[in-house]
């Protein structure tokens, strides 16, 4: 159901109850205990410093536009570039944590990503910010990583739970950034900068919070209850080897049609989650004639809610799991964005500021709970390669974004308040292949487990 057991060895006894495989059964987010807790706080905190370098620059764009001469085709390309460079990161994120552990992954790419956005102060043209915009994406493929570590250290009980707080508390990173950047713009340029020089300096922030983030997981971190990956590879030398190969590792879950199912899923969650980042901060400046700040501010309050909502996605998919089963997880997940689908709709048919404002925190709510929800079922979907399964949902997300952003608010042939609609239709159409998910030891939607137990077990692991 989820990583692979840490190898076993002499280990120190732990502060929190765990499993027979040394993971947690239980989930204290405000504990600092180690290597369970700390690995989750460390984790977030890698991943919420990632979203808020990538997410920097949205709420600077009406400024940024100004100085570089930006057209919408312009703005609009370095949207989706930002989210393309995610998809083949987060896709590729996925073995390499299979290979060399969650910990080492992470610093890896938070490192070579922190010099790009501080890079950004350096950009003089479309293209270049263009560019710019591609390559912060890449560091969005720590959330694969996060989402690995949390299921190395957590039993399946909790799993949903830990996902859903550390990928949640780590998006509100977005949040932040929408209401943290107009204010460090506006604090530099108080000392009498140039407008046009101080938005360049701001972004020396984001990147120094990056690299710091980095060295505190390359210290503090650890893989695995018992270790690091690289005990875990010794241990498992005499094992078969076709277990360590790495095209093994990929095509095994790259031929497992759930992870594809939750893909698209997770592309009509996460993916409008992220759109919703890249284009609501400039959607009520233009619509609603606001400040930046202000902008910034509504912009932020749809990031934040991050901090409860994608975990109590989690905790529903646990709860739905303990009651229901796999099919109460299922169900669990398409009610919740069918929800959110609607109201996406509905966001953009109003057309008061306030009426706007509520629409949009309750479906912040509900988005980013289907978010969770997904990840609720990933665990489950494959023993050798979770990171695989991991990085093609994750890379849906992004896929998600991508087609959005592109059909929709890449141009002038629609509005964008019939955009939003429109991307809300396709939420609610891209959630219902869910119906065809399928565990022969559990079940699926509407469909019972094989009623030989056995055969089920031998069918689902041969399926792995």
């Amino acid at each position: 159901m989820e990583a692979p057991p840490s190898p076993r060895k002499a280990i120190p006894p732990f502060n929190i109850p765990v499993d027979s495989d040394n993971k947690a059964t239980q989930f204290h987010p405000f504990s600092l205990s180690s290597p369970h807790m700390l690995a989750f706080h460390l984790s977030w905190l890698s991943l919420f410093s990632c979203f808020f370098s990538t997410f920097s620059i949205p709420p600077l764009i009406p400024i940024i536009r100004e100085d570089l001469k930006l057209s919408q085709a312009d703005i609009g390309a370095a949207g989706i570039a930002s989210f393309l460079g995610s998809i083949f990161s987060r896709l590729a994120m996925g073995p390499v944590c299979d290979m060399v552990g969650p910990r080492i992954a992470s610093v890896t790419l938070s490192l070579l990503t922190a010099p790009i956005i501080l890079a950004t102060s350096l950009v003089s043209s479309p293209n270049s910010f263009i560019l710019i915009r591609f390559l912060v994406g890449f560091s969005l493929a720590n959330f694969v990583a996060n989402q690995f570590w949390m299921s190395s250290m957590f039993s399946g009980c909790v799993v949903g739970l830990a996902n859903g707080v550390s990928a949640g508390w780590a998006n509100m990173g977005t949040g932040l950034a929408q209401f943290v950047m107009p204010l460090i713009f506006t604090a530099i340029s108080y000392f009498n900068v140039p407008l046009f020089t101080a938005w360049r300096l701001a972004f020396i922030v984001p990147s120094m919070f990056q690299v710091l983030t980095a060295i505190l997981v390359l210290i503090y971190g650890q893989d695995l209850p018992s270790g690091n990956y690289k005990d875990f590879k010794k241990a498992r030398k005499n094992s078969k080897g076709e277990d360590d190969n790495f095209l093994y590792v990929l095509f095994n879950g790259l031929k497992n049609y759930r992870g594809w199912i939750l893909a698209l899923t997770y592309g009509y969650s996460f993916g409008v989650e992220l759109t919703i980042d890249n284009i609501i901060a400039q959607y009520f400046y233009d619509r609603f004639n606001v400040n930046l700040q202000v902008a910034g501010t509504i912009a932020a309050s749809f990031g934040l809610a991050n901090w409860f909502s994608r975990p109590m996605g989690g905790v529903v998919s646990d709860t739905m799991g303990r009651k229901f089963g796999m099919r109460g997880r299922l169900w669990g997940l398409w009610v919740v964005q069918t929800a959110a689908g609607f109201l996406c709709v509905l966001l953009g048919r109003v057309n008061s500021l306030w009426s706007s404002i509520v629409v949009l925190c309750v479906f912040s709510v509900f988005v980013q709970a289907a978010s969770g929800l997904t990840f609720g079922v990933v665990p489950f979907v494959s023993k050798r390669s979770l990171g695989v399964i991991s990085g093609m949902t994750g890379s849906g997300g992004t896929v998600g974004a991508v087609v959005t952003q592109t059909l929709f608010f890449s141009g002038s042939e629609y509005s964008k308040q019939t955009s939003i609609s429109l991307m809300g239709l396709m939420m609610i159409v891209c959630t219902l292949p869910l119906s065809l998910i399928y565990f022969p030891q559990w079940g699926g939607m509407f469909c019972a487990p094989s009623s030989d137990p056995d055969s089920a077990e031998l069918q689902y692991l041969l399926l792995q």
